[in-house]
């Protein structure tokens, strides 16, 4: 047998091919959209792509199993648990396969075994693999996709939080429960291959290492520590990270069957003149690093850096409109990659960065400054300073004087800005408040600042800093939590803006 990793760290997401060297096939387990490297793999290796396996209908990003099993000949093998609303649709246009708990299906001398391990989604699977090839009759591992990470496990509350159905996070809480209990009864050698890594927003907490086993995961995750069950469903509601927007636009996707790429063509270099105009109308991303967007860039383009993109463009891009990049010919390949993995299907063209330079297009800018240097500023109340961060890292510290809005609720809310005061914006390093800083210059907001280092070179200089002694409401104990984040505080709507006349203020 053969079992390769793969990880794409821009979703830390982990799928896995599975290949019975001595019939020269191969499955793959929860594949990503980007299915070039598994067909590069399995060549390499001498195995033929006869079969995908998605654990469940994942909401973080775009399945590659219709593309594997539409351009390639796989066989799908799919989840058939859950209810009616959580069924694939596309499956009967492919050989397929459609799973149970208790299910078994195989791959030369390599044997899967269905495990039904319900609560991050209500059809959710694991499979348990069997190595015949290697003269084993005992499993050797399990692939838990969303179930079990490293560390910490699925978290229940997505359909309610990102997809808006309600009443739902809490009876996927009991049933994450009781899959919990049969996950405590596999045998403690079993290797855990889990679907996501640290920093996906599938579950809080996940670790960074690739692999486990059930018996160290049984001894140290967290999540794995409850007997009762009130208290696991107290616990799993609790302190999850802020549940992404799009991810209800994946679970459609990826339920009704994504667009087959095929070989698709990158967007169309459009006039670098335009772009202004562009801009003026739709979403421009500029992908450039973000100092270079301070200096200089073109007016009404926002700023999402190459190495967040994947994070924030699900965010912050509306699926339903075209949407433009501006980046250089090296980095569209890898732009509309990622863009592709999120599901941004409209990009309608890109302008070339190179030749935007030859414009002299690059006219708008915003400040860059340090925490020692807007301290006093903002005790003084000279500048607003916005916190874009999220709910559980505003209640571990932040700034006195802040103000807190998470950063994908920023647009709606500079919509309705009409003051001249200065914004300054603030994260945990300084990577998110520079989009932030970016989208308020493309509202016109015409002082806006950044901290460099965010809130971390703060507390390195010595400076005030408070903890939420109250308690934030989690992200889960209420559905408009991500509205809560802009109004929990006396927002900056309200705020006095010290530029301008005394007893006008600022309207945000």
């Amino acid at each position: 047998m053969l079992l390769k990793y793969f990880y794409d760290p821009a979703l830390a997401h982990a799928s896995y091919m599975v290949g019975c060297q001595k019939a020269g096939e191969a499955i793959i387990v929860d594949p990503g959209r980007d299915v070039q490297q598994y067909l590069e793999a399995a060549a390499k290796e001498g195995l033929k792509i006869v079969a995908v396996a998605d654990t469940h209908i994942h909401a973080d990003y775009v399945s590659g199993v219709r593309e594997l099993a539409d351009r390639h000949g796989a066989k799908l093998y799919l989840s058939d648990e859950g209810p009616a609303e959580w069924k694939y649709l596309f499956a009967d246009q492919y050989p397929h396969q459609l799973l149970t708990d208790g299910d078994t299906f195989s791959i030369g001398k390599v044997d899967f075994e269905v495990l039904y391990t319900p609560g991050h989604t209500p059809e959710s699977l694991s499979f348990v693999l069997t190595d015949r090839g290697g003269g084993a009759d005992q499993p050797m591992g399990i692939f838990t996709g969303d179930f079990v990470f490293v560390g910490s496990i699925g978290r229940p509350d997505l359909l309610e939080q990102a997809a808006g159905i309600m009443g739902t996070a809490e009876p996927g809480a009991r049933d994450l429960f009781r899959s919990v209990q049969r996950f405590r009864q596999l045998p403690d050698y079993l290797q855990v291959w889990p679907a996501h890594g640290a920093g996906s927003a599938c579950g809080k907490g996940l670790g960074a290492i690739p692999s486990s086993t059930v018996g160290y995961e049984k001894q140290f995750n967290p999540a794995l520590q409850f007997t009762g069950e009130q208290e696991f469903v107290d616990y799993i509601l609790s302190e999850q990270p802020e549940a992404p927007t799009y991810f209800a636009v994946m679970k459609r996707v990826n339920k009704e069957g994504p667009t087959v790429l095929g070989d698709h063509q990158l967007p169309e270099k459009l006039v670098a003149k335009e772009v202004t105009r562009v801009a003026s109308k739709q979403m421009v991303i500029d992908i450039g690093n973000s100092s270079s967007f301070a200096a200089a860039h073109v007016a009404g383009t926002i700023n999402i850096p190459m190495k967040y993109l994947a994070a924030w463009a699900g965010w912050l891009v509306d699926y339903e409109k075209p949407v433009y990049l501006l980046a250089s010919r090296e980095e569209l390949t890898e732009a509309t990659r990622i863009l592709h993995k999120i599901g941004i299907e409209n990009i309608a063209g890109f302008f070339d960065a190179v030749e935007i330079e030859a414009t002299g297009l690059r006219t708008e800018s915003y400040s860059e400054q340090t925490p020692q240097q807007l301290a006093a500023k903002i005790e003084k109340g000279e500048v607003i300073l916005i916190d874009v961060r999220g709910d559980t890292e505003w209640a571990e510290n932040h700034i006195p004087q802040a103000q807190r809005c998470f950063l994908a609720n920023l647009p709606e809310k500079l919509n309705e800005f009409d003051g001249d005061c200065t914004l300054a914006f603030q994260c945990r390093s300084g990577g998110r408040s520079a989009i932030a800083a970016s989208l308020a210059t493309a509202a016109g907001v015409q002082n806006v600042v950044n901290m460099t280092g965010g809130i971390n070179e703060w507390v390195e200089a010595g400076l005030p800093i408070a903890a939420e002694s109250s308690g934030v409401p989690g992200p889960n104990r209420s559905a408009s939590t991500t509205e809560a984040a802009c109004q929990s505080q006396a927002v900056f709507w309200n705020a006095e803006c010290p530029s301008r006349s005394k007893g006008t203020t600022a309207s945000i």
